[in-house]
């Protein structure tokens, strides 16, 4: 049976972690305590005596293809880029929401609904702890969810600032070590691909901490950028602009910065590959594809924001949520959108799974 030190051979040492948490997460909710997280975010040893060496660290690695086909079978998987009921475009009623939020903001509509309508106890978000940094988080009330609203490009790498580098990715299932102390079980998950993917397999093995989640939301993915003061100068000189100038910034098919005095500046995600953690480049997921939703701005206009339906779970929440929290663009604008916009989430997730299979072959080749 192969172990975390297993993981560290076949995951850490080729650069191929993805910093999701996902085998802490699972040994401290178990109260085993051998595992932690390094002031970089990657998963180590905390006391090598207590690991049990039970194989269940390494069966839930996404990186591991261990229980792919098990994993694909529990979400009803189906090619090319997994469970599809429905595309759409939506975006946020409240005006403050929507000026807040990333894109349309209906993520943080749909966790409103969900809290206001007493169906979850918390949702896992990342919220702002200081200038361009964030941190996982359990919002529980109405104001908090708001609060955690947005996106931040240089977001830190988790529960406290680990170092001076910073990064796109926060390890949000970190925070479900609170949730299962406290014996939540109605829990909304907002994450990336990488994270419900081992969420995912931790129901398969019928495993805590995934028993708290009860709606997995996925986010749109091109990968994880990090960077330090260097890299935060380039950025500058690539936008022409100056961080303390900045008001928002998103991701869609570029990098949009947009500036206190309404410009926008526009740097082509080929641009950014010098920021790209890694491993991302060997992740094939760009669509959040075993989520009960995915959202991303990638075929919605300025504004809205594309939702894919991925299950029944996901339908009934979206279409509970519309008319009280959200609105859906209106088909008689442009009768093609959702086919425009699932050709764009297609377009770019197919994108990512080649390269991905390109970067993943020249590995093999180069360790036969």
């Amino acid at each position: 049976m192969k172990t975390f030190f297993n993981l560290i051979k076949e995951v850490q040492e080729p650069g191929l972690c993805h910093h999701c948490g996902g085998c802490v997460t699972f040994c401290t909710a178990i109260n085993y305590g051998a595992l932690e997280l390094d002031p970089d975010g990657r998963p180590r040893y905390k006391d090598k005596e207590k690991c049990i060496e039970c194989g269940l660290c390494y069966s839930i690695c996404p990186v591991i293809n261990e229980l792919d086909d098990e994993t694909k079978k529990h979400v009803s998987w189906s090619a090319p880029i997994g469970r599809v009921l429905r595309l759409t475009v939506a975006r946020a009623k409240d005006q403050k929401i929507l000026a807040r939020g990333t894109d349309g903001g209906v993520v943080t509509s749909l966790l409103l609904h969900l809290i206001n309508k007493g169906r979850i106890d918390g949702a896992i978000v990342s919220k702002q702890v200081g200038l361009f940094k964030r941190q996982p988080w359990l919002a529980q009330s109405r104001e908090e969810i708001i609060e955690a609203a947005g996106f931040h490009f240089d977001a830190s790498h988790g529960m406290t600032l680990f170092s001076d580098v910073y990064s796109t990715f926060s390890p949000s299932m970190v925070q479900l070590e609170y949730v299962a102390k406290k014996r939540l079980n109605r829990i909304a998950f907002v994450g990336t691909p990488c994270q419900i993917n081992t969420l995912r397999r931790m129901e398969v093995l019928g495993i805590v901490p995934s028993d708290s989640i009860k709606y997995y939301l996925g986010l749109f993915c091109t990968g994880n950028f990090f960077f330090g003061e260097e890299q935060r100068q380039r950025l500058e000189e690539l936008g022409d602009f100056k961080w303390e100038d900045v008001h928002k910034i998103n991701l869609k098919e570029e990098l949009m910065i947009h500036l206190r005095n309404k410009e926008v500046r526009y740097i082509p995600l080929n641009k950014l590959d010098f920021m790209k953690r890694y491993a991302c480049h060997y992740c094939g997921d760009y669509s959040a594809e075993f989520a009960d939703l995915s959202f991303g701005g990638i075929g919605a206009e300025e504004g809205w924001t594309t939702v894919t339906i991925r299950n029944p779970i996901g339908r009934a929440i979206f279409a509970d949520a519309l008319g009280a929290e959200l609105e859906e663009y209106d088909y008689r604008n442009n009768p093609q959108f959702a086919d425009q916009a699932l050709s764009k989430v297609l377009d770019w997730s197919m994108r990512k799974k080649r390269k991905a299979a390109k970067q993943c072959e020249e590995q093999r080749q180069s360790m036969a």
